[in-house]
């Protein structure tokens, strides 16, 4: 979702680090938007938001880098990585 906006789009998290992650979507945000993405982690029965920005785009999908992330989500990704 799009900060400030009430719609939600549908993605496919691709290429995901503690830094961020593209996104394979068929509407990608513009440049610079404030995004919060709802995610299901490997490792985790809930779902987690993060909060990032969206640093570039192209048709198809777009790349987010994330903000502050807690610990927890820092450790799933970390370990997702691993793999």
């Amino acid at each position: 979702m799009i900060k400030g906006k009430t719609e939600d789009f549908a993605g496919t998290a691709r290429d995901i680090s503690v830094g961020g992650m593209f996104i394979e979507t068929a509407t990608p945000a513009p440049f610079g938007s404030e995004v919060v993405l709802t995610v299901s982690l490997p490792g985790s029965a809930e779902k987690s938001q993060l909060a990032g920005r969206v640093r570039w785009g192209r048709p198809g999908g777009m790349g987010v880098q994330f903000g502050l992330l807690g610990a927890k989500e820092t450790h799933l990704i970390t370990e997702l990585s691993r793999t």
